[in-house]
């Protein structure tokens, strides 16, 4: 395995937007237009007209590309999001969109938005060009709990989600929102949980949620869902929720070789892939820190550190899981890398 310099600092940074029918994501879409901080933004979604943009924002339009007086691209999705994207960076390429560097893509509420973040890893093009920084789920206040126990997307959106933005809290009581969240936290435990009110939301509050640099080192721990404030570190916390979607974080304190720790990653992923929703750590691979971050089968390449972030050496593994117990992936992990250490 060859790690490069800072790979991620030159990739075009991807926030992918999810969120069950009626969430509020058109809501949400339709406030961003019109935000500034949306210059240089390429905003991907599945249909232009439903987002209702003013006609006097539109400086010029094509077939499915809208481009914004005030710098955004409004770009819908044809026929996949790989092609989209694809299209997407060709004609930014040849001069045909400006040189937006950032993307926004919305997911439709029934989708499962895990094939999304797949797409740019497995897509060769994509993977070199862009870079995942992040997943935000909106969920409703109102309807949350009559939902949650029959569609299992709205699970699946929360559990793998960095940000969740919590919509129409003005029509529920105070005491119903704590309930919420505690409900939300049992899917998932270290996403931040932000209230918002008709749409109104910076657009910088949807970035930044990803890993950005291999150097930034303070940031990194809070990627990977280190909490300073209530002193908790990465590993220091399982929980589970009725759907049998659980937090499993693990700590090992002997370091890795990476054949071994790619091993037994590999193991897992071809016995349970579709069961392990994602994936965030950092690992100690012969005394050096690498992050490692995945959804499913699919893994992003690993992002080698300038520095450990703390003086914590450990590797700490936090998967959000279904129906897998914690105690046989520390076993495969404690197993795979006692046989690849060669005896005194």
């Amino acid at each position: 395995m060859n790690f490069q310099r800072d790979v991620l600092a030159s990739k075009i940074p991807v926030t992918i937007i999810t969120g069950f029918l009626g969430s509020g994501k058109t809501t949400l879409i339709s406030q961003l237009v019109r935000h500034p901080a949306m210059n240089r933004v390429a905003l991907v979604i599945n249909e232009i007209g439903e987002i209702g943009i003013d006609h006097d924002l539109v400086e010029s339009s094509t077939e499915n590309i809208t481009l914004l007086s005030n710098g955004c691209i409004c770009c819908s999705v044809r026929t996949d999001m790989q092609e989209t994207l694809r299209d997407l960076f060709a004609r930014r390429s040849v001069g045909e969109v400006f040189d937006f560097d950032r993307i926004i893509i919305e997911t439709t509420g029934l989708a499962d938005p895990a094939p999304v973040l797949q797409t740019l890893v497995s897509d060769t093009l994509l993977e070199a060009q862009f870079r995942f920084d992040g997943l935000v789920t909106l969920v409703d206040a109102v309807n949350f709990s009559s939902l949650v126990d029959s569609q299992a997307e709205i699970v699946k959106q929360i559990a793998i989600a960095d940000k969740i933005l919590l919509t129409k809290t003005d029509l529920v009581e105070p005491s119903a929102i704590v309930s919420l969240e505690e409900r939300i936290r049992s899917i998932n435990t270290s996403a931040l949980i932000v209230p918002v009110l008709h749409g109104l939301v910076s657009p910088n509050e949807l970035m930044g949620l990803g890993l950005s640099s291999s150097k930034s080192a303070a940031k990194i721990l809070a990627f990977l869902g280190n909490d300073p404030e209530q002193e908790k570190y990465l590993g220091s916390f399982i929980q589970a929720h009725s759907s049998k979607i659980q937090t499993l974080s693990l700590r090992f304190d002997e370091p890795f070789t990476w054949q071994a720790f790619s091993s037994a990653l590999e193991l897992l992923s071809n016995l349970r892939g579709p069961d392990l929703l994602r994936l965030k750590g950092i690992v100690n691979v012969d005394g050096k820190p690498v992050v490692v971050q995945g959804v499913q089968h699919i893994f992003h390449p690993p992002v080698n550190l300038s520095q450990w972030p703390s003086e914590d050496h450990q590797t700490r593994l936090v998967f959000i899981t279904r129906n897998i117990d914690a105690q046989i992936i520390r076993g495969l992990f404690d197993t795979v890398r006692l046989l690849n250490t060669p005896p005194a």
